[in-house]
C-alpha cells in the first residue's frame, strides 16, 4: 500500500525548544515552510488549531495558491461555528486548493481551553456533537437537494450549498482520540484515524480499537491509520543521541518553575487520555522498540505529538517502516528546528521509507500471483 508524509503548516519559526523570532502569523515564514515541505517528498501538511491562534483555514489558504502540489490538512473545532457553514468554507478552500484539502476534526481534550471559545459541554457530549456535525458536513458536500436536520446538537430546514468540492463525492475526514468515545465516533466517521507515536505493541492495540469501533458502526471499510513522531536524526547515532538530550535540555529549560509552552495544554496534569497515555508509557521506559524516545513526551507533559525517533536516518526510516508494518500508511513527523528537520527528513528518511515500501508492495504482487503469470521487478 502507498505511504504518505504529513509535515506541519507551520506559521512562525517557534518550537517547544525555543520561542518564535516574530509575530505568530508570520506570512513569509509560513510559505517558507510549505515550499520546503513541497519541495523535498512530503505530501501534506497539518494546519493547527488554537483558540488563539492565527485562522488555520485562511493560513491554508494563503499556502493553497501559491504552491501547486502539497496537500493541506485542516484542523477544525465544532464549537466554533455552525456545520453547514463549515462545509461551505471547506469546500471553498478546496476549489481554491484544486482538490488538495482534508479536513481533521478537533472535538477538544482540554476544558479549559474548548471554554476560552464558548465551549462547556462535557467530553463525552462534544464527542457525540463532533459526530453529528461530521455527518451534517459531509451531507452538505455531498447533497443535491436541500435536506433538514434536527439532531441533539443541531437544527435546521432547507439547506443546500451552492459550492461543491473539486474532490468527489467529497474531501477526506480525519480524526483523532484515544478514549471509548473518540474510537467510537471516529471509528464509524472518520477516513483517516490519527495516533500520537506509542511503542508498537500500544499502537496496534490502538489499531483494533477503532477497528472494532468501525465494525461495531456497520462499516465495510477502515480508517486508514496515521501516527506521529518527533524525528532528531544525525549522521550518526552518537550524535542523534546527543542531539536528543541537548533537545530535552531545552525544553526543560523553557519549561523551568513550571512555565506552560502553550496555554491549550499543562505540563503536569493534561485531562485527554491521549497525553495520558504517553506519560503513562514515559514513566515505564524511556526507550522502546527500534528507537521510539519518551523524555521529550515527559517534558511537556504529553503535549500532543511529542514522543521521539532518535537515530542516523536509516534507524529512524527502519523505525517508520516498523510502524507501516502495522497498517500505519500516513506517517506524520515535525521536528523542533522546523524549517531546518523538514529539509533533513525529507532530503534523507522519506526516500529511504518510500524504496523500502516499494520493495514490499513489489514482493506482495509477486505472493498474490497465480501460479505461472510473471510478475515485473523493478531493477
Amino acid at each position: 500500500m502507498p505511504v504518505e508524509f504529513l509535515g506541519i503548516g507551520g506559521t512562525h519559526d517557534g518550537s517547544e525548544t525555543r520561542a518564535r523570532s516574530g509575530g505568530v502569523f508570520d506570512k513569509e515564514y509560513t510559505l517558507k515552510l510549505a515550499r520546503a515541505h513541497e519541495d523535498h517528498g512530503w505530501d501534506r501538511v497539518l494546519f493547527a488549531y488554537g483558540s488563539g491562534g492565527p485562522d488555520p483555514a485562511q493560513a491554508a489558504a494563503y499556502v493553497a495558491t501559491k504552491l501547486d502540489k502539497l496537500q493541506i490538512l485542516l484542523a477544525h473545532r465544532p464549537n466554533v461555528s455552525y456545520p453547514t457553514f463549515a462545509a461551505k468554507t471547506f469546500a471553498t478552500l478546496d476549489q481554491l486548493s484544486g482538490g488538495r484539502l482534508t479536513v481533521h476534526f478537533i472535538t477538544g481534550g482540554n476544558d479549559h481551553e474548548q471554554q476560552r471559545e464558548g465551549d462547556y459541554l462535557t467530553k463525552d457530549d462534544r464527542y457525540a456533537r463532533t459526530r453529528e456535525y461530521i455527518q451534517i458536513v459531509k451531507r452538505a458536500w455531498t447533497s443535491d437537494e436541500p435536506f433538514d436536520h434536527q439532531g441533539e446538537h443541531y437544527r435546521f430546514a432547507d439547506f443546500v450549498s451552492d459550492i461543491r468540492p473539486v474532490q468527489q463525492p467529497r474531501p477526506n475526514v480525519s480524526f483523532g482520540g484515544s478514549s471509548p468515545a473518540a474510537y467510537a465516533a471516529g471509528g464509524a466517521e472518520a477516513d483517516i484515524y490519527c495516533l500520537w507515536g506509542e511503542p508498537l505493541a500500544q499502537t496496534a492495540e490502538q489499531i483494533e480499537a477503532v477497528q472494532a469501533a468501525a465494525r461495531a458502526a456497520g462499516r465495510t471499510d477502515r480508517p486508514r491509520i496515521q501516527v506521529a513522531f518527533r524525528p532528531i536524526i544525525a549522521p550518526t547515532e552518537e550524535l542523534a543521541w546527543e542531539k536528543a538530550y541537548r533537545t530535552v535540555d531545552a525544553i526543560k529549560a523553557r519549561t523551568a518553575g513550571g512555565q506552560q509552552l502553550t496555554r491549550r495544554h499543562s505540563l503536569t496534569n493534561p485531562e485527554n487520555t491521549g497525553s495520558q497515555r504517553l506519560l503513562s508509557v514515559a514513566a515505564a521506559g524511556e526507550r522502546y522498540d527500534r528507537a521510539l524516545w519518551t523524555p521529550t513526551a515527559a517534558a511537556t507533559g504529553g503535549a500532543g505529538n511529542s514522543n521521539a525517533l532518535v537515530g542516523t536516518p536509516e534507524t529512524v526510516a527502519a523505525a517508520l517502516l516498523d510502524y507501516y508494518d502495522l497498517g500505519v500508511d500516513i506517517l506524520s513527523a515535525r521536528g523542533y528546528d522546523l524549517l531546518g528537520d523538514t529539509i533533513d527528513f525529507g532530503r534523507y528518511v522519506i526516500p529511504i521509507v518510500r524504496e523500502e515500501v516499494a520493495k514490499r508492495d513489489r514482493a506482495a504482487r509477486a505472493v498474490a500471483a497465480p501460479a505461472g503469470d510473471s510478475v515485473a521487478v523493478d531493477g
